[in-house]
């Protein structure tokens, strides 16, 4: 995979560069602000960009929002943002955009190294990945949603973990259950949210993004 690292810190910046190094990704770029970001992604067109969210020179949203630029401008390529806090703004405007090829990881969870690796491959897929954490910040600030309310502590679970990006079998095996009763949560899931079947869009990223409310 061909990758373009953006993140201000060096130390975690050349960590970065030697672990995917290590397990067989190409760095073309590793970078320490936003706007070299986006002119290296101009320059190399990766595979996926990995970067944090608070960059020169204000350290609040540039990476966020050069994120979101990529988002647009660049749709192939995938985009992993690392953030110190969970920050609700953030990953609703990623989600809300595109959630295919994205992903949402609190900075504690690339010391956990297969974790971060799995999800990095995942949105390199073309799937999603939110941080846990993240995930259960965004789910307990939209309890006053009235069809979350109509969800069965089960189906709040599945719906957790698909929001983290997970397929159904990784659900089935992470709650201990069936695939097919994960299936039959998750059409519940559909119902409770009023999402009809049709080919013009996703009932499960819909399923996400109305927890995640407006």
């Amino acid at each position: 995979m061909r990758l373009v690292i953006a993140e201000d810190s060096v130390l975690l910046r050349e960590g970065l560069v030697r672990l995917l190094e290590e397990e067989g990704h190409r760095v073309v770029a590793a970078v320490g602000d936003a706007e070299a970001l986006l002119s290296r992604v101009d320059e190399h067109a990766p595979d996926a960009v990995v970067v944090d969210v608070r960059m020169p020179p204000t350290h609040t949203d540039e990476g966020l929002r050069a994120a979101l630029r990529l988002r647009t401008d660049h749709p192939d390529v995938a985009v992993l943002v690392l953030s110190q806090y969970v920050e609700r703004r953030y990953a609703v405007e990623l989600l809300t955009g595109a959630p295919e090829g994205v992903g949402y990881l609190l900075k504690d969870r690339v010391a956990q190294v297969e974790e971060f690796l799995e999800a990095l491959e995942r949105v390199s897929r073309g799937g999603a990945a939110f941080d846990p954490e993240v995930v259960r910040h965004l789910l307990a600030g939209t309890t006053r949603t009235d069809p979350l309310a109509r969800l069965t502590p089960r189906e709040r679970d599945v719906l957790e973990h698909m929001a983290q990006g997970l397929s159904n079998t990784a659900i089935s095996e992470r709650l201990y259950v069936s695939l097919s009763a994960v299936e039959k949560h998750i059409n519940a899931i559909f119902d409770k949210f009023d999402l009809a079947r049709t080919h013009e869009y996703s009932r499960r990223v819909l399923a996400v993004l109305r927890f995640l409310g407006d």
